[in-house]
């Protein structure tokens, strides 16, 4: 008998869909649980004393699915599903029906849809308009500048270059994202680069938390390694100026408590009650993706780390804070096509959130979202349990198995094609690794990489005033929202005297209007 149930064991084991319910009951069961946690939900309406914005760059709804998917299979909830209050984003800019991340970061993070490619000012700037980026009415102050004014800490996290597009909003004002470092600026420009505003101007050089890559546009001749290898797609400073170097002498200037990380393990023994001041450069270009981490002493913090890190800092301020969160190599995996790596990275960000969760309190409001969708789809019909990076089919048009995910756009890698005879046949992709992280799945349109998309994108969102985010928004909703959450702004003192309607008031309300 023993030997009898270790075969059964085994046969569940091998067959994923054998410990999958199908009965009534089960399906029944699922859905009073979640009437009783709907029913169960109760308005916050104080102050948002705290707020962290996570955005996964890029992580539209079908990312979300395939990563819910990967993680605990179909009927699995992330960790920012099970928050109560849900909505949906227009991400369109100004000017573009698919936008980029410049222009949708500034959105969520300034209040207002501006022109693609520009950073932190309004929609009266062009891309590349440096002198209409100069004029002070279009500037836009940014959800940490706010937080600062109001007492409050403010910072950031992203697994991108500190100066890259979405983190540039929460202290820049650039008519061009591409303008990181002064080698990418026009001669002779009277505007400053991305990285000289984040140290020299405010509110970046008040920022508590800088926590990313990006070092080769901060020091002149910085020097890459195999695992960190200097990118030809970042900037490298050129005019001599080592803005790490000049972040510590205004902070020792200002008498504040710092610390300069380059490491995990630098890090990992940051002592927080003297420190208050945080500016950890990890990479000279962007962060590894996660499951190429070492988590060695000199190697780079996660996603995971880094947001921990934050909240540790910035909690120190009885005010309260704003922080940013940017998971945003899911952008750059889904840019080149490898499916597996962009889920990996949404995964990663799921954690953060979670890590996040076991730090703050119900003073916080707690807002995860994306900036923008790309092309990726869950084709039909894999079986319920199966891989979502496997293959299914045959296709009964050109009999071959294809791909679960696949692409609307995508490099040349996406291109799974052959010619037989003179005709361009598909590739079958049964015998390739398709959960590997560097697979590229087929695209329909080839590129010379995968675009962004135009969808909507969910937001979830828990803790005080988390019932704001209920519909179809527009993007640029999300910064007043958090501003009225957290009274910062015009609505300082707008809700300080709300008190949520009860059945009781609502009837005395109705009986004085009969009188």
């Amino acid at each position: 008998m023993r030997v009898s149930g270790v075969f059964v064991l085994l046969a569940c084991v091998l067959t994923v869909r054998c410990s999958l319910r199908k009965d009534a009951e089960y399906w029944k069961t699922l859905a009073l649980d979640e009437l009783n946690e709907a029913l169960g939900v109760h308005l916050n309406t104080g102050v948002a004393k705290n707020v962290i914005l996570f955005i996964g760059d890029g992580m539209g709804p079908n990312t979300v699915t395939a990563t819910r998917i990967h993680k605990g299979g179909e009927g699995h909830r992330l960790s920012y599903e099970k928050f109560p209050h849900v909505g949906l984003l227009k991400t369109y800019s100004a000017n573009k029906m698919v936008p980029d991340s410049a222009c949708t970061s500034t959105a969520l993070l300034c209040g207002v849809k501006t022109n693609q490619h520009t950073v932190g000012v309004d929609a009266t700037v062009d891309h590349y308009d440096c002198d209409a980026s100069l004029e002070d009415k279009a500037k836009l102050d940014s959800l940490a500048a706010l937080a600062l004014r109001a007492g409050k800490s403010a910072g950031f996290v992203t697994t991108m270059r500190v100066t890259h597009a979405t983190p540039a909003p929460m202290y820049a004002h650039s008519a061009a994202r591409q303008w990181e470092c002064d080698a990418a600026m026009p001669r002779d420009t009277k505007c400053k680069d991305h990285a000289r505003q984040l140290v020299e101007d405010w509110p970046g050089r008040d920022l508590q938390v800088i926590l990313g890559g990006g070092r080769q546009g901060f020091v002149p001749n910085a020097t890459g390694t195999p695992s960190d290898p200097i990118s030809s797609w970042g900037c490298s400073r050129q005019d001599g100026r080592d803005l790490i170097q000049k972040y510590k002498y205004d902070k020792q200037a200002r008498g504040q408590k710092y610390k300069v990380v380059e490491n995990y393990g630098e890090l990992s023994s940051v002592d927080y009650d003297e420190t208050d001041y945080l500016l950890g450069i990890f990479s000279n270009a962007h962060l590894q993706y996660e499951h190429e981490k070492s988590l060695s002493a000199d190697g780079m913090p996660t996603i995971v780390n880094m947001t921990e890190a934050a909240i540790r800092v910035l909690r120190k301020n009885p005010n309260g804070f704003f922080l940013m969160v940017e998971g945003g190599n899911i952008d750059m995996a889904h840019h080149r096509g490898r499916a597996r790596t962009a889920v990996s990275e949404a995964g990663a960000m799921d954690d953060a959130v979670a890590a996040a969760l076991r730090l703050v309190d119900h003073h916080t409001l707690v807002v995860v979202t994306a900036d923008h969708t790309h092309t990726l789809t869950i084709n039909g019909y894999p079986d319920r349990g199966a891989d979502v990076f496997g293959v299914i089919g045959p296709s009964p048009y050109d009999h071959k198995n294809y791909t679960t995910l696949a692409y609307g756009t995508g490099g040349p890698g996406s291109v799974h094609y052959a010619v037989d005879n003179g005709t361009a046949v598909r590739t079958d992709p049964s015998g390739q690794d398709t959960a590997s992280y560097t697979y590229e799945q087929i695209a329909a349109v080839p590129l010379d990489e995968n675009s962004h998309g135009g969808g909507d994108v969910v937001i979830y969102a828990k803790g005080p005033f988390a019932h704001l985010f209920h519909s179809v928004h527009e993007q640029h909703y999300v910064h007043h929202a958090i501003k009225y959450a957290a009274r910062m702004g015009e609505h300082a003192h707008s809700h300080a005297g709300y008190v949520q309607p009860s059945v009781a008031m609502l009837l005395a309300i109705l009986a004085v209007s009969y009188l």
